[in-house]
């Protein structure tokens, strides 16, 4: 069995835990069907990626733990041959698989389906913004400027007045707004009174 930690490593974990570790890894790297190679161990550069996580966090608590699973089970991916081509042809250093996040490491598949998912957060997020009627009517009190876009929604019963809502396409603050009209029986105004919330 290979060992763990190189020569030129400053900073070496428990050998036992270590030795655990690499059969651990020799068993789980290995894909379906295929016989123990520690040659593919070692050519993975699994001894001296493990020395890279264990330099960077310092200790071999779950967080290590969890990042040598995360390497592992994406280095075994069959959804992910890439990974595991680059780092065998050398392209992809131990240090920097030891250092990957989740979305470096993912498949050129999950990531055109993460930024698609993401296109379309966006697109949607933005249709919201655009639907309703542009004024000047309203101001907003957080930039002070005019420049709103307002919807008038029925939100309680048919008798009562619509409740409209302002978003301030400068700053993104939203309010709404309810306009009463006053009773009959006062004579002092017929101009709608607005009333913000």
């Amino acid at each position: 069995m290979p060992t763990a930690i190189p020569s030129n490593a400053t900073e070496v974990p428990d050998p036992e835990q270590v030795q655990g570790e690499e059969e651990m890894a020799l068993d789980l790297l290995r894909l379906p069907g295929e016989v123990p190679h520690p040659p593919l161990y070692e050519q993975l550069g699994w001894p001296l990626t493990m020395s890279h996580i264990y330099q960077e966090l310092k200790s071999t608590d779950m967080k290590y733990r969890n990042r040598v699973r995360s390497r592992i089970s994406n280095l075994k991916d069959p959804r992910n041959p890439g990974l595991r081509r680059n780092v065998l042809n050398g392209a992809i250093s131990t240090g920097l698989i030891a250092k990957m996040t989740a979305e470096e490491m993912a498949s050129d598949e999950l990531r055109e389906l993460r930024n698609a998912m993401t296109q379309e957060a966006i697109r949607e997020h933005q249709m919201a913004k655009t639907g309703g009627t542009t004024t000047g009517l309203f101001q907003c009190k957080k930039c002070k400027k005019k420049n709103c876009t307002y919807n008038q929604v029925q939100t309680r019963s048919a008798d009562e007045p619509m409740t409209t809502f302002v978003l301030c396409n400068e700053c993104g603050n939203r309010w709404k707004v309810c306009i009463f009209l006053p009773p009959p029986s006062t004579p002092s105004s017929t101009d709608p009174a607005p009333y913000q919330e």
